[in-house]
């Protein structure tokens, strides 16, 4: 059978970690797979009991962080390149930025046929200045150059990886939006809803808004809370706020909610005031919870590739009031699931909640379309069905000449195993050029 080598940042909780490990599991046994992560930072949840309960154990690269670290970077890629002459992969699969980088520059310099990379988002804008920006660019047109296929999750992915940054042309990038299992989100939704509204003293008259995500400064929390502001001072109705999520600007939210005059808990403090209108919960582990519990979902990013949170809230059937940014646009169905802002400008988004807020009605309404619309495009069925069939047409492309394959049952067609050994007797000159400028 084809062996696949998949390579990912870190294993957090998030789409990408998602992906990986549902890809890892229901691809088999069709594909052999080997799941290879690097380390997640501190202030990031695990997401191993994902694994633990998909059965997969995945591989560590000690020395592969997030961050661009040339003294761990180097021996990653070594460790990258040892791998890859053990297992002897058909297919390298990276997924996200650095792991797209070690992990490309290794499949290239071993002569992988198959090279394939998604990009989870991007890191084009909002995230670096100038200069450092335009070096990831550089740097992702050359590897792209050297791969097999790109994928992009959304097509408006698509569009600016080839049109506003050029990485590489649209015909080089297939769209494989993600996949999940949503169906927790739906199971049992009372009982979880109780258990939550239990657990953080919530009346049944009280209106919970969620915002569900890492602590980071592109998830520009600092929107949300500003707004939060603004619908506590103008709203008779009982509302509650919950910040779910860690990261490294926790410090900075909570000296801001101080400075707003907003009142908070802090996670797992010993004294909770149900009195205060916000809660920093750190992470949570069952996250459906969250979604069964609270009201409204928001999210204020500054930049998106597909935000995960609009999923399950649409896969709990709760309505979104969100920024209008990246990917947010292929998630939800603007005033039908959620209600959109500008990115950036805290008045029309506190408007935008304030309205949800004081309109159960719109809320319902908003809600009820959700579970139907991910469920469909979302679900990690759809998501095997689409990487199987791109495999297959990679993996045949490479192989220098061409077999008759039987079509296999469902989910897909899947590749004979001859077609693993044929396939490795292909390398590509450009790859092997490339990784030697």
């Amino acid at each position: 059978m084809p062996k696949v080598l998949r390579i990912i940042n870190r294993l957090n909780l998030g789409g990408p970690t998602f992906n990986a490990a549902l890809l890892t599991r229901h691809l088999a046994p069709e594909y052999e797979t080997l799941l290879v992560a690097g380390m997640k930072e501190e202030a990031e949840a695990s997401s191993e009991f994902i694994l633990n309960e998909l059965g997969i154990e995945p591989l560590y690269i000690e020395n592969m962080f997030r961050s661009i670290n040339p003294v761990k970077d180097l021996p990653a890629y070594l460790r990258l390149k040892k791998i890859i002459k053990e297992f002897k992969p058909d297919v390298v699969h990276t997924h996200a930025a650095k792991a797209g980088a070690l992990g490309r520059l290794a499949a290239i310099e071993c002569g992988v046929p198959v090279i394939v990379h998604t990009f989870h988002g991007h890191v084009f804008h909002s995230y670096f200045g100038p200069l450092k920006t335009r070096m990831y660019i550089e740097i992702e047109r050359r590897l792209a150059k050297a791969s097999s296929k790109i994928i992009a999750i959304s097509q408006l992915q698509q569009q600016e990886l080839s049109d506003v940054y050029q990485i590489c042309p649209s015909q080089h990038i297939a769209i494989v939006p993600l996949g999940f299992d949503l169906t927790r989100f739906q199971t049992n939704q009372p009982d979880k809803r109780t258990a939550f509204r239990q657990k953080y003293h919530l009346a049944d008259d009280e209106i919970a808004i969620g915002i569900v995500g890492r602590l980071v400064q592109v998830k520009n929390h600092t929107l949300f809370l500003n707004a939060l502001q603004t619908v506590l001072s103008q709203t008779e109705k009982k509302v509650k706020a919950f910040i779910v999520g860690d990261g490294e600007e926790m410090p900075a939210l909570i000296q801001m909610a101080q400075q707003l005059n907003i009142p908070f808990n802090l996670p797992d403090t010993p004294h909770f005031n149900p009195a205060a209108p916000l809660t920093f919960t750190s992470w949570i582990k069952n996250v459906d919870e969250v979604y069964a519990g609270i009201d409204i979902v928001a999210l204020s990013s500054l930049n998106e590739g597909t935000p995960v949170s609009l999923i399950e809230a649409q896969a709990a059937n709760k309505p979104i009031v969100t920024t209008n940014v990246g990917g947010v646009c292929d998630v939800v169905l603007p005033n039908k699931t959620a209600l959109l802002a500008p990115s950036a400008q805290a008045e029309p988004f506190a408007r935008q909640l304030l309205k949800l807020t004081e309109n159960e009605t719109l809320r319902l309404k908003l809600g009820k379309n959700g579970h139907h619309f991910v469920a469909r495009k979302y679900h990690f069925t759809r998501l095997v069905n689409d990487m199987d069939e791109l495999y297959s047409k990679l993996l045949w492309k490479h192989a220098p000449t061409r077999i008759h394959l039987p079509t296999l049952p469902q989910p897909a067609a899947k590749l004979a195993p001859a077609m693993a050994s044929v396939a490795n007797l292909t390398t590509s000159a450009a790859m092997s050029s490339f990784a030697h400028k």
